[in-house]
């Protein structure tokens, strides 16, 4: 029976859940050796005291939720155990229409999806100097979509470095992060002092030197004009998922046939 299912079973089949396994372990790695080099291992209320978020605890859920199904998938083919078949059918099944839910609840929630995108960047605005990975994402972020804060460069005042209150010594203090400004194409070498004191000047003038679109606005702008590339991914990832559960669902049928002493 063992020989039969082998075969039944297309190799690419096989390698591809191998890969989805591999993947998984790589993540894994990569977030536990990035915790290790911020020394969180030894200390793990270094992530309960961040206000925003850690982009590793993002990898590592990655990372466990790829190593589970692609161990459940390939030992579940390799050993015919129909349970971990189901359940890596199940979680395929469970993820699909978690993300059809979110999709639809997206579209049909804007403004209350709005606020919450706004509540989860002010709260990554003010751990910003808390975290390099986040750090970098919101620069990432920020230069990519060329914005500022959520909805201005006024939002970081929820940042205590850049906070333009009295109570303030920082050096930033009423600036903003270096990924704010204007590139200018004459300057090889990024300059990170470039945010410095721009928000002491009148707002009139600060255009010249950052951005003052919100990250908010810019990606609702982003959104309708790639919503073509956006939907193409969404169907693709839906129809891998698809052809995974029709995978699956075909492999455990196949097994409990030639368990009941059927022939094929």
């Amino acid at each position: 029976m063992s020989t039969l299912l082998f075969c039944l079973d297309p190799p690419w089949v096989k390698y591809h859940r191998l890969v989805h396994m591999l993947a998984g372990v790589a993540f894994l790695g990569a977030g536990l050796w990035a915790w290790s080099e911020k020394g969180v291992l030894s200390d793990l209320t270094k992530v309960t005291r961040l206000h925003g978020i850690d982009p590793v605890v993002l990898v590592l859920i990655v990372g466990v939720v790829m190593f589970t199904l692609g161990f459940a998938g390939c030992v579940g083919a390799l050993r015919e155990n129909i349970c971990l078949l189901k359940f890596f059918c199940g979680t395929i099944v469970l993820i699909f229409f978690l993300e059809l839910a979110v999709a639809v609840l997206a579209f049909l929630f804007q403004d209350w999806v709005r606020d919450r995108f706004r509540e989860f960047f002010e709260s990554n605005i003010r751990a910003y100097r808390d975290d390099i990975d986040l750090q970098n994402l919101i620069d990432s972020l920020q230069k990519a979509n060329q914005c500022c804060g959520a909805y201005g460069p006024e939002d970081w005042d929820l940042n205590v470095y850049f906070n333009c209150s009295g109570a303030s010594y920082s050096r930033e203090k009423c600036g903003v992060p270096f990924s704010c400004c204007v590139p200018d194409p004459a300057q090889k070498v990024v300059n990170t002092q470039c945010g410095y004191d721009v928000r002491t000047q009148l707002k009139s003038k600060w255009d010249e030197f950052i951005f003052t679109k919100g990250c908010i606005q810019a990606l609702e702008g982003w959104l309708p004009r790639n919503i073509y590339i956006v939907a193409g991914i969404f169907i693709a990832i839906s129809l891998l998922q698809i052809f995974g559960i029709f995978l699956a669902k075909t492999l455990i049928s196949d097994i409990e046939a030639v368990k009941a002493g059927h022939h094929f």
